[in-house]
């Protein structure tokens, strides 16, 4: 497979898919290269809300809209840690922008600016990541391990979280229950 860049794209899990991690999940990378690829799982809300981590972080949370917000499992590496995808990008002390539009950062200062009534207008707060290693995701869509769509950023922050995956699959006009666990072969 030539090398293709998939940043800004949803990786959509087969029916086939048995990794605990990612069975049913919609995962936006935010970076692919020849040194492989980063994203976060869109749609896996934890037992965690922003006001519990943010407790949790000694940070004072005054939007009480944001209080009941999920948390999402963003993948199995760095499951202690905090991502937040957001736009707008904005200027934080350790952010990856994606496209020029999005921002993934790791910073606390984003979280006080949240904390504050700032920050940026639609975010997105996960635990953890998902990583691959140069060549690992294009080996693992050869097997048939996922789908790919070009990300739209409504469906990551205006969407219910129980639709996301459902919405992404429209964007390639297919019916999620109608996909076969097998891979065909012309």
């Amino acid at each position: 497979m030539a090398q293709v860049n998939l940043t800004n794209h949803f990786l959509i899990a087969m029916p086939n898919m048995v990794d605990p991690y990612f069975a049913r999940s919609l995962t936006f990378i935010c970076e692919h290269n020849d040194q492989g690829a980063l994203g976060v799982v869109v749609n896996r809300p934890i037992e965690m809300t922003l006001g519990a981590l943010f407790d949790r972080l000694s940070l004072r949370l005054t939007s009480q809209i944001l209080v009941n917000e999920p948390v999402y499992f963003g993948g199995p590496v760095q499951t202690d840690r905090g991502f937040v995808l957001h736009q707008p990008l904005g200027e934080w002390q350790s952010t990856l922008a994606v496209r020029g539009k999005m921002g993934l950062t790791t910073s606390k200062d984003i979280l006080e600016a949240v904390g504050q009534g700032g920050g940026p207008h639609k975010l997105l707060v996960t635990l953890g990541y998902a990583g691959w290693a140069a060549g690992q995701l294009e080996n693992e869509i050869k097997q048939n391990a996922w789908l790919t769509v070009e990300a739209k950023d409504g469906i990551i922050f205006d969407t219910p979280t129980e639709e996301r995956l459902p919405a992404a699959m429209k964007l390639l006009g297919v019916d999620f229950a109608r996909l076969s666990e097998e891979a065909g072969h012309a």
